[in-house]
């Protein structure tokens, strides 16, 4: 049975993709009820920073925002050695142009602020001047903390910007925005996985 855009979240998958970016958000999203489906340039097996090969689901010509809930990209080698993964980051645009949410983390921030789409949007990464160093417009808007999530306006979707370390913050974002748990089992849940507060478990499961 083919999942609904609303339960399918599509992660960007390249080579040096920095795996451990994204474990958090795509486990815990799997496990309630949505599929993480990957994308790549094309359907050819890449190798992740870790070492691990994945098999890309669909290709980016395939990908429509309108069979997505949400579109992940991770941070890797390419998004600051020439234009070979642009392509994700204009994906990104038609996203959010059509109000579908998006979430980058590490260099895909970069990527997205060479795209135009930091400018006018609130946003986060690894430090101001990595961002500062592509040349945007969009300094004003940079907020100093761990992950941020921008709710777009006049039709356009959210955005989620998170830096390298902080793959529970952004998972937090995430869920946030999808509505995966409600206000109190979301701050469980990063107290749980951030701080490892042992008495956030019996919040998640309800007791």
């Amino acid at each position: 049975m083919t999942s609904s855009s609303a339960e399918t979240v599509h992660l960007a998958v390249y080579d040096t993709f920095a795996d451990w970016e994204t474990g958090y958000a795509t486990a815990h999203l799997t496990q309630n009820g949505y599929t993480v489906r990957t994308v790549g340039l094309s359907r050819e097996p890449v190798t992740t920073m870790g070492g691990l090969r994945v098999q890309p689901d669909l290709t980016l010509d395939e990908l429509r925002s309108q069979d997505s809930a949400l579109l992940i990209l991770t941070g890797a080698a390419g998004w600051d050695t020439g234009e070979t993964l642009a392509p994700f980051a204009r994906a990104a645009r038609t996203f959010l142009d059509a109000g579908v949410p998006v979430a980058a983390i590490c260099g895909a921030t970069a990527g997205l602020a060479r795209e135009g789409l930091l400018d006018d949007r609130a946003h986060t990464s690894a430090v101001s001047f990595y961002l500062a160093a592509t040349g945007y417009a969009g300094g004003e808007r940079y907020v100093e903390v761990d992950a941020v999530t921008d709710p777009g306006a006049d039709g356009t979707g959210r955005l989620i910007t998170a830096g390298p370390t902080e793959p529970v913050a952004f998972a937090r974002e995430v869920f946030g925005l999808l509505g995966v748990y409600d206000a109190k089992k979301l701050d469980a849940w990063y107290r749980l996985f951030h701080d490892s507060d042992a008495s956030a478990y019996e919040v998640l499961q309800g007791e």
